[in-house]
């Protein structure tokens, strides 16, 4: 098998940040959103932050969907915040999706990804990412008009900002270190979910 061809990232801070603290401190108020949260790690972490909120759909199998449904969700739902939020792994496995979504540019929809360089899903091995992939700069090269990049704490607060912001689609790249999310026993019966969102969708 040939050798992975590691990138330099020498302008790149190593990851600081602890994702069990990260995300609910950028995130906030969950309930402002209907959130799309991608399989594996994202999908446990909005689960458990927000008790299973009717109003959040956590994917669990369909790797790579998220920001598709969450594209069509902000177009079939113009009045209403959406919120994408998923992993490296997750998003790598569908990445041009980031140039669609950038062409359509619905002003409610907002894209996190939190990114700790590691597939977790399927046993830890490095992603793209931890081998030097920028997300963030191939999400500025397909068209994002804003991209956001949290290194540290200090970041944080304009990523609360963005991700509040009344109009305007913005990429937000959380890069946190290796490590567990916070995790809770999930639902996992789809059709009790399907149900479940569409009710908090419908009102």
């Amino acid at each position: 098998m040939a050798r992975l061809n590691k990138i330099p990232m020498s302008n790149v801070p190593a990851a600081t940040l602890d994702r069990r603290q990260a995300v609910p401190a950028l995130l906030e108020r969950h309930a402002d959103f209907l959130i799309v949260a991608g399989l594996a790690g994202t999908a446990q972490e909005l689960s458990a932050l927000t008790h299973e909120s009717p109003g959040v759909f956590g994917l669990g199998g369909a790797m790579g969907a998220s920001l598709s449904m969450g594209l069509g969700l902000a177009l079939a739902q113009p009045k209403r915040r959406v919120l994408i939020v998923t992993g490296d792994g997750e998003l790598l496995m569908n990445v041009g999706a980031l140039a669609t979504i950038a062409l359509q540019n619905p002003p409610n929809l907002k894209v996190v990804c939190v990114d700790n360089g590691h597939y977790g899903e399927t046993g830890n091995q490095d992603s793209h990412t931890g081998l030097g992939v920028q997300l963030d700069v191939i999400a500025r090269g397909s068209g994002f008009p804003v991209v956001h990049t949290i290194n540290t704490d200090a970041d944080i607060e304009e990523g609360r900002r963005l991700l509040r912001q009344e109009t305007g689609l913005a990429f937000i790249l959380l890069r946190v270190m290796e490590g567990p999310p916070n995790k809770v026993r999930r639902n996992l019966v789809p059709h009790v979910e399907r149900d479940r969102f569409r009710a908090a969708l419908l009102g």
